[in-house]
């Protein structure tokens, strides 16, 4: 993980700094507020502000003054119904924002969720880092045979060494060429006084996508669990994955009774289809079914044998 010598400076002035305040907190959040989450090699995740509690949804379900009932319980109680049958308005009373450093290939993925508020590190006006992600032995693997946006075994020897050796060197070539183009040294001079350099914003065009932006990125709470149910799934790509995974750990501290209800009601649940009801309705009476009689396509059988632990 990387943090300049200027952040870990407003790091430490932010944390420094208290506030008197009538509005809610959360102290196991706040003992991590503006601390970075280290991810991948150079990136990171830091809650930067936040709005609200596991008490403003139920306040907000039951549209009444203050807190939410005096019970923990009922509080409990009452989310989890909200959860379970999909009542989303009250979850999005809460809001979060974060920074976060992070591949540019991992940022065109997460940007397709697009109900949050973004502005991003512009390469526009600023000289991005030579800071660009390189895959770990254990996450270097070859395309999958099933699954056309997945990937398969592990890649060793030989294959696995010339395709890191590729990706350093790319990397670092393209990296060169960049600063060749801007011509611009730290102090804003021209390298080369003798030739014009390239502006900022079509020097960038030769980066490659391993390369580092940051961006400052707010959500609510309905919106950055439905995120998280689909980038923290095991289906979804290693280097986004794990980028859900370290914001997963700031629900569980901000709101620990809705973080347990989605880790129960959608983290760790199946949706059924109506077909695959009817399947499951069928092996629950004993009933004999194969997939050509089920009405489900190959696949949908597969992946419903596979959720419940039978064979194919």
């Amino acid at each position: 993980m990387s943090i300049s010598d200027e952040q870990k400076q407003e790091i430490a002035e932010l944390r420094a700094e208290t506030q008197a305040t009538r509005r809610a907190v959360v102290p196991e959040l706040e003992e991590i507020l503006y601390e970075p989450i280290p991810v991948l090699d150079h990136g990171f995740v830091r809650v930067i502000d936040y709005m609200g509690d596991d008490s403003a949804v139920v306040q907000a379900a039951r549209v009444s003054y203050g807190k939410g009932t005096k019970a923990v319980r009922e509080d409990r109680g009452l989310i989890r119904y909200l959860l379970r049958h999909r009542h989303t308005t009250p979850f999005e009373m809460c809001e979060i924002k974060y920074h976060v450093k992070l591949p540019v290939f991992v940022a065109r993925q997460w940007i397709r969720h697009r109900t949050a508020n973004v502005n991003e590190y512009s390469a526009r006006y600023s000289i991005l880092d030579r800071e660009f992600y390189i895959p770990s032995a254990e996450n270097l693997a070859a395309q999958s045979l099933s699954n056309r946006q997945g990937r398969g075994d592990v890649l060793q020897g030989a294959e696995a060494e010339e395709a890191l050796s590729i990706l350093k060197q790319d990397a670092a070539s393209c990296y060169d060429h960049y600063e060749h183009l801007l011509n611009e040294g730290p102090d804003g001079e021209p390298r080369d006084p003798a030739r014009q350099g390239l502006a900022r914003e079509l020097a960038r065009m030769n980066l490659p996508l391993n390369i580092y932006t940051q961006w400052y990125w707010k959500a609510d709470l309905h919106n950055l669990l439905h995120f998280l149910s689909l980038r923290a799934d095991p289906h979804a790509q290693y280097e986004i994955r794990v980028y859900a995974e370290a914001m997963l750990e700031t629900v569980r501290r901000w709101v620990p009774l809705t973080y347990e209800a989605f880790t129960d009601y959608v983290e760790g649940s199946l949706h059924l289809s109506k077909g695959a009801l009817a399947v499951v309705r069928k092996l629950l009476a004993g009933e004999p079914v194969e997939q050509g009689s089920s009405g489900l396509s190959p696949r949908e059988w597969r992946e419903l044998m596979d959720s419940l632990g039978r064979e194919g």
